[in-house]
């Protein structure tokens, strides 16, 4: 009974490189893996139109994220050229791992979205901290006596402080993202009910309260619960409505999950990066563009973050997506390995 536990119990993550089939998933990888090239090349093209002035790729046809049609031809084409080049490059990369199982695929790609989500945590976390802290230093008239007037003056721009506080922190969260693995987006939760309850404590004992106190607990509370999304997601957390579902086949819940994945989850990010970055009104390059702020007292300048925030969960969520449908396709393959159900009833 004990070894029978243990094997009910084996981990989402037990994936084993000579576990995949004799048969190889290559248009199931290939599609998975052409997804991800494209929605990065999309963000590097929206990158180079918007904050490098490029014409955009779509200007070739008229159409596209920043297309104005009056830029240079060569930009235009190598814009373009970044979509087949990175598209090439996932197909070659299929095609020459071809006996590579959907589970390690699929723990490769989730892997690397625990990196995205960690860096992120570290980011918002530096960040809310220090302009929590020169907010509290401008508000109490410190910030002159430490750093002088005209840098108090700069301080007070948002594209200033953005640019040459927010940035270099920026960095430094996603290098100790990538250096750590102690913590976790889930620490926001914590993080949220400490800065909430400094509220608290501070009104009703001190009388004190400031505008940068509430920024700070929204700042960190949208980025938990967009951040979160992909973690739930991996974790199976989020809220199911099962009437037929439960009752399934393991093989044709995969086969639900797999194209769920693709005409709900994929679709849905898709929307939010194509309608937030199309051209420079959109609702996530707007904000970015000029480092928007609330006006607000002496509050925080991060509103700007929060439309990044949505790019972030676009993002998160499509990688994971992308995850989901190599683990439901092995599940519909009837590939080894997987999630076990804890309850030991079989699904097949």
């Amino acid at each position: 009974m004990a070894d029978a536990s243990r094997d009910v119990a084996v981990s989402r993550d037990a994936v084993h490189e000579g576990d995949g089939p004799a048969t190889p998933a290559i248009a199931v990888r290939l599609s998975g893996w052409l997804i991800l090239a494209v929605m990065t090349a999309f963000l590097i093209d929206a990158i180079l139109t918007f904050w490098g002035d490029w014409p955009g790729a779509g200007a070739l046809t008229g159409i596209g994220a920043g297309a104005n049609g009056d830029g240079s031809t060569v930009l235009m084409t190598i814009q373009a050229g970044i979509y087949v080049a990175l598209a090439a490059l996932a197909a070659f990369y299929v095609l020459r791992t071809r006996d590579t199982a959907l589970r390690t695929d699929a723990k490769r790609v989730s892997d690397a979205n625990r990196f995205l989500i960690r860096a992120a945590f570290w980011v918002v976390f530096l960040v809310g901290l220090t302009d929590a802290a020169l907010s509290f230093l401008r508000v109490e008239g410190l910030l002159e006596a430490i750093v002088g007037e005209q840098m108090t003056r700069d301080l007070g721009r948002s594209a200033y402080r953005g640019l040459y506080v927010h940035t270099p922190v920026i960095v430094l969260g996603i290098i100790i993202g990538a250096l750590t693995r102690s913590l976790g987006v889930i620490w926001l939760t914590l993080l949220v009910v400490v800065a909430e309850l400094l509220i608290v404590f501070t009104r009703f004992v001190f009388s004190y309260e400031q505008a940068f106190m509430a920024d700070l607990v929204r700042f960190w509370y949208g980025a938990l619960f967009l951040f979160a999304s992909a973690f739930t997601l991996l974790e199976d957390g989020h809220v199911r409505v099962d009437v037929f579902y439960s009752g399934f086949k393991r093989r044709t819940k995969g086969l639900v999950n797999a194209w769920g994945a693709v005409l709900l989850g994929m679709s849905l990010c898709w929307t939010i990066l194509i309608f937030g970055m199309w051209t420079k009104s959109s609702v996530i390059i707007s904000p970015l563009l000029v480092f928007e702020v609330t006006q607000a007292g002496f509050g925080m300048y991060v509103k700007y973050f929060m439309a990044g925030f949505l790019g972030v969960f676009a993002v998160s969520m499509m990688v994971q997506f992308v995850s989901q449908m190599f683990d439901a396709a092995a599940d519909a393959r009837g590939d080894p390995g997987g999630k076990v159900p804890t309850d030991g009833v079989p699904t097949h």
